[in-house]
């Protein structure tokens, strides 16, 4: 709105207001456009970002559940093996077998 001054009469308001209609040109739009479309760009790339490094903890997290599943493998093995050679020892069998001395080196 624009003010104009006019020679004020009697009865008359001494200020007008003018409605003046104002538009942003060409320029001005390709400027609020480019603007506005690096803001998206911003937003899109600490998505992007947070979302890779969320996969990087998840990818983390797996290595380390293969390596325990791996280790509890081995585990449950050696556990095997030694539950084993208790039964095999303990078995009347074994516990009927002779002890043999050894009679020496061969040359």
């Amino acid at each position: 709105m624009g003010r104009a001054s006019q020679p004020s009469m009697r009865g008359q308001n001494s200020v007008t207001f003018k409605v003046t209609d104002r538009r942003l040109g060409p320029v001005s739009n390709t400027i609020i456009l480019i603007v506005l479309a690096c803001l998206l760009g911003l937003l899109y790339l600490t998505q992007v970002t947070k979302t890779n490094s969320y996969g990087y903890k998840i990818n983390a997290l797996q290595q380390e559940q293969s390596k325990l599943k791996q280790e509890h493998d081995d585990l449950s093995v050696a556990s095997a093996r030694r539950q084993s050679i208790e039964q095999v020892a303990s078995s009347s069998t074994a516990q009927s077998m002779t002890p043999v001395a050894p009679s020496g080196a061969v040359n």
